[in-house]
């Protein structure tokens, strides 16, 4: 039996990991293509594609799989079974009904909530204290296939975007390694998803990093978490952006605002000092604790308000 894995970030690694662990044998690995990165822009090869190539894996990365030459690619190799975990594309009718068995997707959230490419940021983004991994048959809608199973995981104040990658793509590899058997001599009985409760999480937009300071404390917070280490937050200082990779939010004693600072506008700088910097919010203030001025790296917001001009008032745009 050939099995084509497609997927493209850390996420999908774990699975193809597994699968490789437990002796299936892989007839490609389809992926996205190399894309520039870092100051340099120089290109860089997707995770999955890295892996594949250090175990001997054919690797394929058409620009557009639903391209007439992706698709005559992906039928030369007459897979039996197709699995996906963050390919990044949406797979055209003529491949999801090329393989005996199917097409299988690992996705990042409990469907029929958050469908779409970006369920993990924006289920922290948006407060989500439980998210979780849903096995499932892909079909012609975006994530609206049958489920086989699903796996839940708490999110806690202390995860970020990137934690939360990391634990659901061990617990979605060991979900579909547990299902495979039975996806494969065809005895899983499908769960029709209830439109009802759908939701869907498109891809984060710059507009979805932009940190709105009359936002209240807790979700300025779970924002900054959730973009958290894709892109980070973003504000401007004097013009120019200045990111925001971690925070938390005042407690106790801690929380209370001095009467000087209620009448302060939201991103308002109340103080600084070793415990990064405190910022007014909608509904009180958060202290930013990791940020990124223009052109330089990522640092202790303690350390860049030593040498920063960052006086009571001045105000983040």
């Amino acid at each position: 039996m050939k099995i084509l894995f497609m997927g493209t970030p850390e996420f999908a690694v774990a699975s193809l990991a597994l699968l490789l662990e437990y002796g299936y044998e892989i007839a490609a690995v389809v992926t996205q293509p190399d894309r520039p990165k870092g100051r340099k822009r120089e290109l860089a090869p997707p995770p999955v594609k890295a892996f594949a190539l250090e175990r001997g894996l054919k690797v394929l990365q058409p620009e557009k799989l639903r391209s007439p030459e992706g698709v005559a690619e992906v039928t030369a190799l007459a897979p039996d079974l197709i699995i996906t975990a963050a390919y990044g594309q949406i797979l055209p009718r003529s491949v999801l009904d090329l393989p005996r068995l199917g097409c299988i997707n690992v996705h990042g959230s409990l469907l029929p909530r958050y469908r779409g490419g970006a369920p993990i940021q924006r289920s922290i983004i948006n407060g989500e204290t439980v998210t979780g991994v849903t096995l499932m048959y892909m079909a012609a809608g975006l994530d609206t296939g049958d489920m086989i199973a699903k796996v839940e995981l708490p999110i806690t104040d202390e995860d970020t975007a990137g934690t939360v990658f990391a634990k659901l793509s061990e617990a979605g590899a060991h979900l579909l390694i547990e299902w495979l058997p039975r996806i494969i001599e065809g005895s899983v009985t499908r769960i029709p998803q209830e439109e009802s409760e759908s939701t869907y999480a498109p891809n984060l937009t710059r507009e979805d990093e932009k940190l709105i300071w009359n936002q209240s404390s807790r979700q300025l917070f779970n924002r900054v978490r959730g973009l958290n280490p894709m892109a980070g937050g973003f504000a401007y200082l004097d013009g120019e952006v200045f990111k925001v990779w971690a925070c938390r939010i005042p407690q106790g004693s801690d929380a209370v605002m001095r009467p000087e600072w209620i009448s302060m506008v939201p991103g308002s700088v109340l103080e600084t000092g070793a415990f990064g910097i405190r910022v007014r919010t909608g509904d009180g203030s958060i202290v930013l604790t990791e940020v990124q001025p223009a052109g330089k790296k990522a640092l202790a917001a303690s350390e860049f308000a030593k040498g920063a001009r960052l006086a009571p008032g001045k105000v983040l745009g």
